[in-house]
């Protein structure tokens, strides 16, 4: 029996389209949806804009009634007070800048130093009480600093560690400690411990397989631990105020908190040194931006 190419040849159900009202719903949504986010980011980074608009405003325009947004005198003698000191040598900021820089950087390198192998240790091994030891570990982080402020000072003064960086560069490692070996174990725990039986079955110590080949794959996993880190020691305001008193030890933060007093505040400089404090962290962390990605979302996706 002939069969027709019609026939032979079947078109199959017409797709069903959305109705023009849906799509044009569907496309209001989104159109809202963009502009509610576009006004929270302008809401959120207003605060950040106008920082750095003040930062490059000359003093009569910081000070301007009403506000002056547009059509400024830009300048950037707040950026150079920053650095330079009114008898055209160092000032006291920049010198508690490179404090900033040498007690968070090196706080941070110790407690990832310290804080990568404790973990590996409580992830790979058994130890006895194991989440009794954790959960101490992780209470140690749940009193703010200002609660112990005062029996560190105490006990800084008797070993004469009162107003030292390596005094804050301790207490800052300690601190971040806790906090290090928590991230780094869910981290060593996402790596199966089969790579490391197998190289210590090729003749590798257990050390030297965590080493060279469980440690490289880390990697994200400390980018990620230490700029949290870095953030807390960079930004850290209690210990640093009551622990330092000298200009040539104070870090960034009480610094530029003592800019503010007195009978008139220098906004400008208060914006620019805000501007330059904000620098360092941001540089770091997109220097490690794509550890810093891969980081975070590990154990994201189980396979």
């Amino acid at each position: 029996m002939a069969v027709s190419v019609d026939e032979a040849v079947s078109t199959g159900p017409a797709r069903d389209h959305p109705p023009p009202a849906r799509r044009l719903g569907g496309r209001s949504r989104s159109v809202l949806e963009v502009a509610l986010l576009t006004v929270l980011a302008v809401v959120m980074l207003f605060p950040v804009l106008w920082m750095i608009e003040t930062s490059i405003k000359e003093n009569r325009d910081v000070y301007a009634v009403p506000a002056e947004f547009f059509g400024f005198t830009v300048t950037m003698d707040h950026f150079k007070d920053v650095f330079v000191g009114p008898d055209g040598g160092r000032s006291a900021l920049s010198v508690a800048f490179l404090n900033s820089i040498l007690v968070a950087g090196a706080s941070t390198v110790l407690a990832t130093v310290l804080g990568v192998p404790a973990a590996w240790a409580y992830s790979r091994f058994a130890v006895k009480a194991k989440k009794d030891q954790l959960f101490f570990i992780l209470s140690t982080r749940f009193m703010p600093p200002v609660v112990v402020v005062i029996p560190i000072f105490l006990m800084y003064r008797q070993v004469g560690l009162i107003d030292t960086k390596l005094g804050l560069i301790l207490i800052y490692a300690a601190y971040n400690l806790p906090f290090t070996i928590w991230m780094m174990k869910g981290f060593v725990d996402e790596v199966p411990a089969e790579y490391e039986d197998a190289a210590m079955l090729d003749g590798y110590t257990r050390l030297q397989a965590f080493r060279r080949f469980t440690l490289p794959l880390l990697v994200p996993g400390i980018a990620a631990t230490a700029v949290f880190a870095l953030i807390f020691s960079w930004n850290e305001f209690v210990f640093a105020i009551f622990l330092t008193s000298s200009d040539s030890v104070r870090t960034a933060p009480p610094a530029i908190a003592g800019l503010i007093g007195g009978t008139t505040v220098d906004w400008g400089l208060v914006a620019a040194a805000s501007v330059v404090f904000a620098l360092p962290v941001l540089v770091f962390a997109y220097l490690v931006r794509k550890h810093l990605i891969a980081g975070v979302t590990l154990g994201a996706v189980r396979r």
